[in-house]
């Protein structure tokens, strides 16, 4: 059920990209105390974005979870921050993260929903 989205205008080896996606799949799990299992991470680099009005590199991800605590955001943002400057490069202080709590009936998976 936790969803990360990682959005960046930084080129991504294709070799590179599923590493990426499986690290960031177990920090997510670690970070929130969920089974991997449940765990989906989406990579979309080389978008055309701008941050502060340039296209400098930058990262926007998106966290969303059934039952995420806001007492746990402030740790996600470091590690997801932590994480995203050593894999891509890109200096924390170009990083957004949107953290959002869904709730389970709006959620759906494998044919019901949560």
């Amino acid at each position: 059920m936790p969803y990360l989205k990682i959005q960046t205008n930084q080129d991504v080896e294709d070799g590179k990209k599923l590493e990426i996606v499986e690290k960031a799949s177990k920090l997510v799990a670690t970070g929130l105390g969920k089974p991997e299992s449940y765990v989906m991470v989406a990579l979309e680099p080389s978008i055309k974005m701008v941050f502060a009005g340039v296209g400098e590199p930058i990262i926007f991800m998106e966290l969303k979870s059934i039952g995420l605590a806001e007492s746990k955001t402030a740790d996600l943002s470091k590690s997801l921050c932590d994480f995203a400057e050593e894999e891509f490069g890109v200096n924390k202080e170009r990083i957004y993260i949107e953290f959002a709590n869904a709730n389970g009936s709006m959620w759906g998976w494998n044919g019901r929903t949560f």
